[in-house]
């Protein structure tokens, strides 16, 4: 079988066990890379070269990130479309536990109004505001909205899962300004060029107005996100209810902002 049509084969697969498109690009991108490494694809797994191919990337400096998601591409490929028995006991890459680029209220305003084009300057606060990931604020519709109870129906978000979280009541009245009179169906941020803004112009926005404010983090768009969560924290919202808003799958994942918030070591005073 050549290559396009194995990786065709691959790709039909993972649209039919529902994999999300981001999921679907990442795999086929992973194993491209990979059958070109190996050049001839058996049905069984060649273990030693497996290793070779994940420390080659390991010598090149890709993160421990990237080398797990090779290996799960692999041990998919072998698992669902060879229909190999034999089992890869390669263990993943230890990833490193840095903690998130967190800005501070003061920061998120001087963002927001360094922002003079209106559906722009909505785009960053909501996204705060509601702790969207870049993809969901580019893909909420106008019907997902509830303006009376300010909140949002998130739909098929990461791993398919719907969830609702909330918005501010300062962000109502210019959401109100932006959507009114328009189609119930349409997307609250569309593009210039009609549909919906691109991820790509999403962040190019958050990267100007970071830049034009004169913060100087290493902050992105997910940066909103974790601020929204770190915030919530501070303020005494209950670990478990910000996971619900978050839709993270295991609380574990919620905690880490537990260790940016502590208030107990943000009170001790060096002994110098």
């Amino acid at each position: 079988m050549r290559l396009k049509e194995l990786l065709e084969k691959i790709a039909n697969e993972l649209k039919l066990r529902n994999y999300s498109r981001q999921t679907i690009k990442s795999y086929l991108l992973c194993l491209s890379d990979y059958f070109r490494y190996a050049k001839n694809i058996t049905k069984e797994p060649n273990i030693a070269l497996i290793k070779k191919y994940l420390l080659n990337k390991q010598d090149r400096k890709q993160s421990p990130q990237t080398i797990n998601l090779h290996l799960n591409a692999i041990k998919y490929f072998y698992r669902e479309i060879a229909k190999s028995k034999t089992n890869i006991d390669i263990k993943f890459a230890k990833t490193s536990r840095r903690l998130p680029v967190i800005l501070s209220r003061m920061e998120i305003e001087k963002i927001i109004n360094s922002i003079s084009n209106l559906k722009h300057k909505l785009l960053i606060a909501f996204s705060y505001g509601a702790g969207f990931r870049v993809s969901e604020a580019t893909s909420l519709r106008i019907t997902d909205i509830n303006l009376d109870e300010l909140s949002i129906h998130i739909k098929e978000a990461k791993g398919k899962k719907d969830r609702i979280t909330i918005f501010s009541e300062k962000s109502k009245e210019d959401l109100f300004k932006l959507i009114n009179g328009r189609d119930k169906d349409e997307y609250v941020f569309v593009s210039e060029r009609g549909g919906k803004l691109t991820e790509r112009t999403a962040q190019k926005v958050f990267t100007n107005a970071l830049k034009k404010s004169g913060i100087n983090k290493e902050a992105t768009f997910h940066s909103l996100r974790h601020s929204f969560a770190t915030h919530l924290l501070e303020n005494g919202v209950d670990v478990r209810y910000v996971q619900e808003l978050l839709g993270h799958s295991n609380i574990r994942t919620t905690q880490i902002y537990t260790h940016v918030t502590n208030p107990s070591l943000k009170n001790i005073k060096s002994p110098l």
